[in-house]
């Protein structure tokens, strides 16, 4: 039997049901070999000669495809159709020939599909070949290129740089992407502008909606009206003249549907509709290909097989009928410039197939393979057909004009079953306008200015990074979620609400890298190299050319990093960095002048952490710090040396940032005070809105309420480890809120405290119920409970929580016993038929020597099973 491998087990069992018992399918668990983690893995005084080691965990699989091999003499490599998937196959005929498993007279064989079906293996198993040289070699030079870059830039910026922890050759241009988008945001000034917008009905008393044009026989452009006076006179000028109809014009238009997906698009799609980062979307889409349900899902190509076309027009017409399918097939040709992975597009092995009928337990992938359905679909549906109207309503003297606009669908087409998400929302008018006749009068119901500020740009989504690296050339299919996933696993980067932003690591690196590596961060440079390595795989370059070019310029730059010390390099980026930092201020001061001592200057300074602030350089005299970035960011952070909130009795109270999260403190570290007063804040309160009295507040906790009325001890209020709480001599009681906490009085904590010493066994009398509900059918009264988590029905040791939308005081017999028996029966117990058994039975027991464990197990063991007994046996 020949041995066939591929990368994966689920991909293995798949296949396996394909190829039958004539064939042993194995798999390698992805690469069983990679550089190791140490100098000289790429040798660059012998001619880059790679030093490849087996991983640990491969060595059990390689064993396996070895001990495979001894019963038969022939092995089918059959791992993904691209680079990585040809390299994969290399390593292992290379690993394989060094333990000798393949010998001379060994049939080694490369096959690929690009869908896991049974007729896409079949046919790829007519079709073998050799592994592709040039394809491993494009994966031998890119390995060697960010070999060469991450381990010997790495080190350069663990000494030059505290808390840096890597560069990579695309990491780190991804990265500079993120970092000045970010500056432009802190950079960016808001400008003001008006519209206004006017409330129009027709004679037949229908309403619509204009906007102003013209103002003055001047078409308007964004900022003519300026402020709220010029806003106020656009809003006269129309209050004070007769409007009519002057044009209405309807136009038709189509639009036509996205072209089928490719790796890119769909990780742009899966984060718009889903919220999906890359390698979430990646994952799920693993496992639907693995599962045979999609083609291939690293790729740069939208073309379709035509057998796909046609099985998707097919589709098409049972599902939606002629009208919705287009007189000839639609065709998409590939925008990928190279070959190593511009395979078909990224769609289902079976168009009949939507997610409904497949049944896909996991979510993600059930909404992942939704999405390719539907777009795969629409890709080969009709066009959708529109009518867009313009009106233009203005005054006789050609001074003031209007435009209202809408549009209506004549024919929903593609859009019956997909339409594509967006990044942004646009101000499109989708909606319907009324019947408006050219020449007819239009009233004024209302007009009314609107303010508007422009906005900075937004930060980049995963979506919109792999989208803008994908226009720079940055990356491949293969590579994008990797890419995104590591600045966020190295801390330069983090993600909120969806949104990459910049940590204080990641802009240093990046103005490192920027001053002394400028080359390699260069959009140009890296999209240049990604082109070379594209040659490479074609087979037009020589990827040891490519490798001799990069490092002869490479090590020069490395060399000239060798002799700089920290100080030379903070000196360096405060230097490139202070049109940012301390940029010219308003009245021509010094932007660098200390604004606390008035004689120190501001400079950056980097934290253990790794984290960089702006302080003073007359530390430690003048503790003033303020959060890296340009001013006016300083209200809404917390610096290394926190923020200063206020002074009481002389004590500086300052907001600082520890392990556990934010927190209160009163005074400074001292030899003589090595623990000032500290405070936690808590769950829920937001750090930028504290202020000097809640600091205070929670600085001067426990709380004194007052003396108890019946013993004299005080009565505390303060917040612990469970949160917030009364207290009284040993007694504890919780309380609901934080804020109680400042406001609760002595009535109220004197109740709290009571309910909850009469909760306690043994102390005092039972918790009322709120509501007797008479006694369950086996015996025991059920009644109406409050808990700490909401009212539930008691009824002896079963506790069966009343639905949120139920009062609690009408509840009925019937429904309590109805929840209690279910309750009762999910906690493994079942309720007697007859009150008076149980009670016999138990008296009876009582009397007799219990029976050891053993002779339990024979007596249950020899009972007939009843239909329930699976689900009562609790152990």
């Amino acid at each position: 039997m020949p041995v066939v491998v591929v990368e994966s087990p689920a991909k293995a069992k798949t296949i396996n049901k394909y190829l039958g018992s004539d064939y042993t399918v194995l798999a390698s668990y992805g690469h069983v070999r990679d550089l190791p983690p140490k100098d000289g893995s790429v040798d660059t005084d012998n001619d880059f000669a790679m030093q490849w080691e087996v991983a640990a965990d491969s060595k059990k699989h390689i064993k396996a495809i070895v001990d495979a091999l001894k019963d038969d003499n022939a092995l089918i490599l059959a791992t993904d159709p691209d680079r990585e998937g040809e390299a994969i196959s290399w390593h292992l005929q290379e690993a394989l020939t060094a333990r000798k498993a393949i010998k001379k007279d060994t049939a080694v064989s490369r096959v690929t599909f690009n869908a896991i079906t049974k007729a896409a293996v079949q046919e790829a198993m007519k079709n073998p070949r050799q592994v592709d040289v040039p394809l491993v070699d494009a994966y031998l030079a890119r390995r060697a290129l960010d070999y060469l870059v991450g381990f010997n830039l790495s080190p350069v910026l663990w000494r030059k740089l505290p808390g840096a922890k890597s560069a990579g050759r695309v990491q780190s241009v991804c990265l500079r992407l993120i970092v000045e988008r970010e500056m432009e945001i802190e950079a960016f000034r808001p400008q003001e502008y008006w519209t206004v917008k006017a409330v129009l009905t027709t004679p037949r008393g229908q309403e619509y909606e204009a906007r102003l044009t013209v103002l003055g026989g001047k078409k308007l452009d964004k900022f003519d009206i300026p402020n709220a006076t010029a806003a106020e006179l656009a809003v006269q000028a129309i209050r004070s003249r007769d409007l009519i109809v002057q044009s209405v014009e309807a136009k038709p238009a189509t639009r036509s549907p996205s072209p089928p997906f490719m790796t890119s698009t769909l990780q742009q799609e899966a984060s718009r509709k889903f919220g999906m980062g890359a390698r979430q979307a990646m994952n799920a889409a693993q496992r639907l290909y693995e599962a045979g349900l999609i083609t291939y899902m690293r790729t740069d190509g939208i073309d379709m097989a035509p057998e796909a076309v046609m099985a998707a027009r097919d589709a098409i017409k049972s599902k939606f009928g002629d009208k919705y399918l287009p007189d000839s097939p639609r065709m998409y040709k590939n925008k990928a410039k190279n070959a190593q992975e511009a395979h078909e597009c990224i769609r289902p092995t079976d168009m009949m197939l939507d997610a409904d009928k497949l049944k896909i337990s996991d979510a993600d992938q059930r909404k992942l393979y939704d999405l390719i359905y539907k777009r795969t679909i629409a890709s080969q549906m009709a066009a959708a057909r529109l009518e867009r109207t313009t009106v233009d309503v203005g005054s006789a003297d050609g001074q003031v004009t209007l435009r209202a606009t809408g549009q209506v669908m004549l024919f929903d087409g593609f859009i019956a079953i997909y339409e594509e998400g967006r990044d942004d929302t646009g101000d499109d008018d989708d909606g319907r306008l009324p019947q408006i006749a050219q020449g007819e009068p239009a009233t004024k119901k209302g007009v009314e200015p609107e303010q508007h500020h422009t906005q900075p740009p937004p930060r980049y989504t995963e979506a919109t990074l792999v989208k803008r690296m994908e226009e720079l050339g940055i990356g491949r299919p293969s590579t994008y979620a990797s890419i995104v996933t590591t600045i966020q696993d190295r801390d330069y980067v983090t993600k909120d609400k969806g949104r990459l932003i910049p940590q204080d690591k990641g802009r240093l690196v990046i103005a490192f890298l920027s001053n002394y590596f400028r080359k390699y961060v260069e959009y140009d440079f890296t999209a240049d190299l990604e082109n070379q390595l594209d040659e490479v795989s074609a087979g037009d370059a020589d990827y040891k050319a490519v490798l001799h070019s990069f490092w002869r310029d490479f090590s020069a730059a490395l060399a000239e990093t060798a002799d700089l010390r920290i100080g030379e390099v903070l000196d360096k980026i405060n230097e490139v960095l202070a049109p940012h930092l301390f940029p010219p201020t308003e009245d021509g001061t010094d932007p660098r002048l200390c604004p606390n001592c008035h004689a120190g200057k501001l400079s950056m300074r980097t934290a253990r952490s790794g984290g960089a602030f702006i302080g003073c350089s007359n530390y430690p005299e003048c503790r003033y710090t303020r959060p890296f970035g340009p001013p006016g960011m300083e209200d809404n952070s917390i610096g290394p040396d926190g923020r200063l909130l206020g002074h009481d009795d002389g004590d500086p109270i300052s907001l600082r940032d520890g392990r556990f999260g934010p927190y209160v403190q009163r005074g400074e570290v001292s030899e003589d005070l090595p623990k000032p007063p500290r405070a936690s804040l808590p769950k829920g309160w937001d750090a930028n809105a504290m202020d000097l009295e809640k600091a205070l507040q929670l600085l001067n906790l426990p709380r004194e309420i007052g003396p108890h009325p019946e013993d004299g001890v005080m009565i505390e209020a303060g917040i612990g480890r469970f949160g917030p709480f009364v207290k009284h001599d040993k007694l504890y009681a919780n309380l609901k809120e934080v804020d109680e906490v400042f406001t609760i009085g002595m009535n109220r904590a004197v109740e709290v405290l009571a309910l909850k010493k009469a909760g306690r066994p043994g102390r005092g009398a039972a918790v009322a119920p709120l509501k007797e509900l008479g006694d369950h059918p086996s015996g025991g009264a059920m009644s109406v409970m409050e808990g700490r988590y909401g009212p539930y029905v008691k009824w002896e040791k079963v506790f069966a929580t009343i639905p949120k939308d139920v009062d609690p005081m009408s509840v009925t017999p019937e429904q309590a016993l109805e929840w209690v028996t279910e309750k009762a029966a999910k906690g493994g117990k079942k309720p007697a038929k007859k009150a008076a058994a149980p009670k016999a039975a138990a008296k009876k027991t009582a009397a007799k020597k219990p029976a050891t464990k053993k002779s339990a197990v024979k007596k249950t063991a020899a009972k007939k099973p009843t239909k329930a007994s699976g689900d009562d046996v609790v152990e």
